[in-house]
């Protein structure tokens, strides 16, 4: 995922402030806190995990004229945690430096 972000960055010209998550894997404050170490900004958890069914409800909502418009459904997207990067970023950079070891290994893993 990392290697996403950066492509992102680099695709818009511009460094990521923040990152909303959802989902599931969300819910470890494990994994987000490794995420804001690692890619050091901010991962940003809603009160709401599952927003899949979430949008599609409000997709649903706005179809029936329940919502206004779109500014009205953002409104309702409430913060649960924010996960600052606590890792310096030197540190960082040698856990990726061996992360991407570990990725290059695994990709010569089997023998065909």
């Amino acid at each position: 995922m990392f290697d996403i972000v950066k492509a992102m960055e680099k695709d818009v010209g511009a460094s990521t402030k923040e990152f909303r998550v959802d989902g599931g894997a969300s819910a470890s404050n494990l994994l987000m806190q490794i995420q804001a170490d690692v890619f050091q900004f901010d991962i940003v958890r809603p009160k709401v995990l599952e927003t899949t069914a979430l949008g599609a409800a409000y997709l649903a909502g706005l179809a029936v004229g329940f919502w206004r418009d779109t500014d009205e459904i953002a409104s309702q997207w409430q913060k649960d945690r924010v996960f600052a990067p606590e890792m310096s970023a030197e540190r960082a950079a040698h856990v990726l430096h061996y992360w991407h070891k570990a990725v290059k290994a695994a990709q010569n893993w089997i023998e065909e």
